[in-house]
């Protein structure tokens, strides 16, 4: 049984409406998170988290407020107030000015169209740009080239202090909602269904000014995209609404490999068609990514899927892994899995292997594997034969993670303070291990026995 430690519990929404299929009860050996503490402050939905160091982080949300917490106590440090209307976007980074010392900066955009930084040490608002044409959406940090760029109605590059060194032309109103940095001083931007590549130039002796210039324009997703995440140096990932997953080469931006679904409700009756009327559009968009050297693990409607970048097919899939859409998932160390959802949950998965049968054709891609229509056997042969000899892999729910009542917008996992999560019920969770922490209780104990002279005195 979780144990709450401060702030009292309140019964989650919709516990009994939970899949039976999905719970593992009380008694989950393998999940270490076994209490918590429950942080207050804002008084709207908690949106964003970034981790500030190994022991900092900072919350954001719809209240317009930015707080900064100990990730170890889960004591309250700063409060950052300026903003007057949304948290739209919030980035983390390295001061380099002198003055300030080797404090962490955090920038802020707002749907009240203004851009802060403030000091994470002091509190301290350091600059603040207003009436911006549009609300920034999205962050990047070239640190190659100690510049920042907001995403937006356009795209803008600025320096440390503030100034605007160059801008885009007016792209939609759509506007970015995504960017990553790939080599040669290039960016990419996703706006809609489209991706953007844009070059940067610093000021040389042929050139004065900062410049941007839109190099490329990759049409291949059908609808708005997602999802946007840098897998190496040598290659992106993109995810749209539609269940298109894009690998990218990072180098020359074309198509390395595809795994695609598309749902059409006017496909030919069969025995499927019952699931396919059923099936909703958002329940195969892409909602977020994560990666290692060896796959991506893609959070597609309500479900999770392991993609293999080697073998170009996934792998392993829980397709129903929460009661609604998966909102954010990070991998950890140990072959870990974390997702958390709209339905409050937050869970922990372990990726194992498994023999694959010989006679069993396994289907790839998104739309087999979510069972629209019939496995064409002549096509499957092939399949069958690369999965003879080889091994899939396993999503198992390993630990259930019970405390928020609202969509759980994302997380942040901290290897020796443990997990972070925020909330549409406004909260914060800090999720310990109890193992650990009930370790550190009795080792506090033993010092404070040893400073008071009463652990000598119990000895005689």
């Amino acid at each position: 049984m979780l144990r709450w430690l401060i702030g009292g519990g309140r019964e989650p929404q919709g516990l009994a409406e939970k899949a039976a299929l999905q719970t593992i009860g009380e008694d989950q050996s393998q999940n270490p998170y076994t209490e918590l503490l429950v942080l207050r402050a804002h008084d709207d939905i908690v949106r964003f988290l970034v981790q500030l160091d190994d022991y900092r982080f900072a919350s954001a949300g719809d209240d317009g407020l930015i707080v900064v917490w100990n990730a170890q106590t889960g004591e309250k440090l700063l409060e950052l107030r300026g903003h007057t209307q949304k948290i739209t976007a919030v980035i983390a980074f390295p001061s380099l000015d002198s003055c300030e010392g080797s404090s962490q900066l955090i920038l802020t955009a707002s749907a009240d169209r203004t851009v802060r930084v403030w000091d994470c040490d002091t509190g301290r608002q350091i600059q603040r740009v207003p009436c911006l044409q549009s609300t920034v959406k999205c962050f990047t940090v070239l640190q190659k080239l100690d510049v920042w760029l907001s995403g937006g109605n356009d795209l803008g590059v600025w320096n440390r202090k503030l100034d605007l060194l160059c801008k885009s032309n007016y792209l939609s109103d759509t506007g970015i909602s995504a960017l990553v940095e790939i080599p040669g001083d290039c960016v990419v931007a996703a706006v809609g269904k489209e991706l953007i590549i844009f070059r940067l130039q610093a000021p040389t002796e042929g050139l004065l000014e900062w410049d941007i210039t839109e190099v490329k324009r990759l049409l291949d997703h059908q609808d708005n995209i997602l999802s946007l995440l840098n897998i190496s140096d040598k290659s992106f990932v993109t995810g749209s609404h539609v269940g298109e997953l894009i690998i990218w080469d990072a180098l020359d931006w074309t198509v390395q490999a595809c795994e695609c679904s598309f749902w059409s409700p006017s496909s030919q009756l069969d025995a499927q068609q019952e699931i396919k009327l059923f099936q909703k559009q958002n329940d195969i968009s892409i909602n977020h990514f994560t990666c290692d050297e060896e796959n991506v693990f893609a959070a597609v409607g309500r479900g999770l899927y392991v993609y293999n970048l080697q073998l170009k097919r996934v792998i392993a899939c829980q397709k129903t892994a929460h009661d609604s859409n998966v909102l954010h998932i990070d991998k950890l160390p140990n072959r870990q899995l974390i997702s958390c959802s709209e339905d409050g949950s937050v869970r922990i998965w372990e990726v194992r292997e498994k023999q694959q049968l010989a006679a069993e054709p396994v289907p790839t891609g998104f739309f087999n594997m979510w069972g629209f229509g019939r496995v064409n056997k002549q096509a499957s042969q092939p399949v069958k034969k690369q999965q003879e000899n080889g091994t899939t892999s396993s999503l198992e729910l390993v630990g259930d993670l019970i405390g928020h009542s609202s969509s759980v917008e994302m997380f942040l996992y901290f290897e020796d303070h443990g997990l972070v999560t925020c909330s549409a019920d406004h909260l914060i969770i800090l999720w310990k291990n109890g193992e650990r922490e009930s370790g550190l209780r009795s080792l506090k104990l033993f010092q404070k026995l040893e400073e008071n002279g009463d652990l000598y005195s119990a000895s005689r």
